[in-house]
């Protein structure tokens, strides 16, 4: 039988900032007394020349709307197979679907939507 598994420790975050010039050191000032370090910057990072569209980018190759999915049931803190008993969607095709195997489709989309509690058009997104 599958068990709940519980939900990891995040022990670090690295946030990325996107504002005006003028305001950087006060923005700076804000992050440090908050705790955050600053991380060294490589030149493609520090141009707007050098950077890709999020979706070309090594860290999101494997993004798919299976994605969201599987995000919106972890923060709803719910199974596959809770979910397919509120959706009426078999639990293997929710595995599926999280794993890009099976598109989710306008119908599921909704179904799942609702019982997730997001708009459907994240799941169709990508």
């Amino acid at each position: 039988m599958q068990e709940h598994m519980k939900k990891p420790h995040t022990d670090e975050v690295s946030m990325t900032f996107t504002g005006p010039v003028a305001m950087m050191e006060q923005a700076l000032a804000v992050m440090h007394s908050l705790g955050f370090e600053e991380m060294e910057q490589t030149s493609s990072e520090r141009s707007i020349e050098g950077s890709i569209p999020w979706r070309e980018s090594e860290l999101f190759k494997n993004v798919h709307a299976g994605t969201y999915l599987s995000g919106a049931r972890y923060r709803e803190d719910i199974t596959q197979v809770e979910l397919a008993e509120r959706t009426g969607i078999q639990r293997r095709h929710i595995s599926e679907m999280e794993n890009g195997k099976r598109p989710i489709g306008k119908t599921n989309a909704r179904k799942l939507a609702e019982a997730l509690n997001l708009d459907p058009r994240l799941l169709l997104s990508i």
